[in-house]
């Protein structure tokens, strides 16, 4: 199931077109489609939860990127929204349900493929993290605002169905998300969590997408069936809001930024929540929800297909990545124990985080040595008493690194040494995360050197 999901997730550009026609297909051929509405809600929750559950809220108290979060919400909530809004009056001044879901889809900035994309053209993944965090936060607080004055004198805005939605399918799944990270990682431990766990998640929320596209689609096929030029008239809009997106965080990018920010600002400015912009569609709206959320779908189709070639254009627009670093593909959190600390709390620690090593730390915090899982069975095969300091253990040299260094010198650095991790330390000195081999061989799968 996970793998078929995963399969789908990569290739959106073409599963939601073919889950378009399918919802066409199905609305043009039953009578009466409206049973589907009552999918609406659960699909939503679907879509939305598993997004929550690996989004890291702690990320925005992280300091270091200022400036291009600053510059990137500001292009997120007082230029892109007004483009949007511009291009809806003049492309649809009679449909302003139709105007409507362009601006909708425009004020809820970053999703999880802001992070993905950004990774893929090698650009600054912290700052796509906190993007992500940043931009559901102020969206889901400014939309009903934005829509409200923007759409007010044209619609009758349901202001507080559009806030209770918002709970619904923003906060309470980010609540019971960041619970369920805590609980799985409290269960399992963080190196299994961030190993194994982690990776289950987005594939469902690519269902529920999926499901919501399919009923939207359905909803409407009796109205495209009788204009079939509508899709074209919707896709051409699309196109050229994100055509001026791209065009715009570009060249900020480009004239104000590293290679790294300026590729993380531009997929945190272009990339939208449109999965959060159709649960809002469908279920706020009524049954004017279904025309919203069909120029939402759309702009599925341009959005991961705009991306992918952006991903492939990004040397030539910013200039060729330098060498692939530490913080590139480094573990997020280590854990460690204290040289007094004895072998029994070693060994339930690594029994219960599900982790092979663990750093040891002097009375200063500073890394003295590693201890791993072969370290404690010789430890038990000695018959080394259980309250032994682990001062008392022959540990591993402990290896170390700043995100900074390059991947070739690190492995330089552990061949010469024969030690096949290092702990990385940040701005102040302190062991932050760890480098092992199998997030190396993991990369060089993946992406190659």
């Amino acid at each position: 199931m996970k793998k078929i999901l995963s399969t789908i997730q990569k290739n959106l550009v073409w599963a939601i077109p073919v889950v378009m026609l399918a919802g066409f297909l199905f609305g043009s051929t039953i009578m009466d489609v409206s049973f589907l509405k009552r999918l609406i809600i659960p699909l939503t929750f679907l879509m939305v939860y598993p997004m929550m559950v690996n989004l890291q809220v702690r990320k925005i108290f992280e300091g270091g990127d200022t400036k291009v979060q600053i510059v990137t919400q500001i292009l997120n909530f007082t230029v892109i929204p007004f483009i949007a809004y511009t291009i809806g009056k003049i492309a649809f001044p009679d449909s302003p349900y139709i105007a409507l879901g362009l601006l909708l889809a425009s004020l809820l900035p970053t999703s999880g493929m802001t992070i993905s994309w950004t990774g893929m053209a090698r650009g600054n993944m912290p700052a796509a993290v906190k993007m992500t965090v940043f931009g559901l936060l102020i969206g889901s607080a400014l939309t009903p605002i934005y829509i409200k004055v923007l759409m007010g004198t044209e619609l009758d805005i349901p202001m507080a169905k559009i806030f209770q939605q918002i709970v619904v399918v923003v906060l309470l799944p980010l609540i019971l998300g960041n619970a369920t990270q805590r609980f799985l990682i409290s269960r399992y431990g963080q190196a299994h969590y961030q190993k194994d766990l982690k990776s289950l998640f987005p594939p469902f929320s690519t269902l529920g997408v999926l499901g919501i596209v399919f009923v939207a689609m359905a909803l409407k096929a009796p109205a495209i069936a009788s204009d079939p030029a509508l899709l074209g008239r919707l896709l051409i809009p699309v196109g050229i809001l994100y055509a001026i997106n791209f065009t715009i965080s570009t060249l900020i990018g480009r004239l104000f930024f590293s290679r790294k920010d300026a590729i993380a600002l531009v997929y945190g400015s272009v990339m939208r929540n449109l999965s959060i912009a159709l649960a809002i569609a469908m279920s706020a709206f009524g049954k004017e929800g279904s025309e919203i959320a069909l120029i939402i779908a759309l702009a599925y189709i341009i959005q991961v297909q705009s991306a992918a070639w952006y991903v492939k254009f990004t040397d030539i627009i910013f200039g060729k990545a330098q060498e692939t670093t530490v913080g590139d593909i480094m573990l997020e959190g280590i854990f460690a124990l204290y040289s007094s600390d004895t072998l029994k709390q070693a060994i339930n620690l690594l029994a219960e985080e599900h982790i092979h090593c663990v750093a040891i730390l002097n009375a200063e915090d500073k890394p003295v040595g590693m201890i791993s899982s072969n370290t404690l069975i010789d430890a038990l095969a000695d018959e080394v008493p259980f309250d032994a300091a682990l001062s008392e253990l022959t540990m591993e040299p402990v290896l170390t690194s700043t995100p900074q260094t390059s991947l070739k010198t690190a492995l330089a650095n552990m061949k010469r040494n024969h030690e096949y991790k290092a702990l990385v330390t940040n701005e102040k000195n302190e062991v932050s995360h760890i480098l092992t081999q199998e997030e190396i061989l993991r990369h060089v799968a993946e992406q190659g050197l």
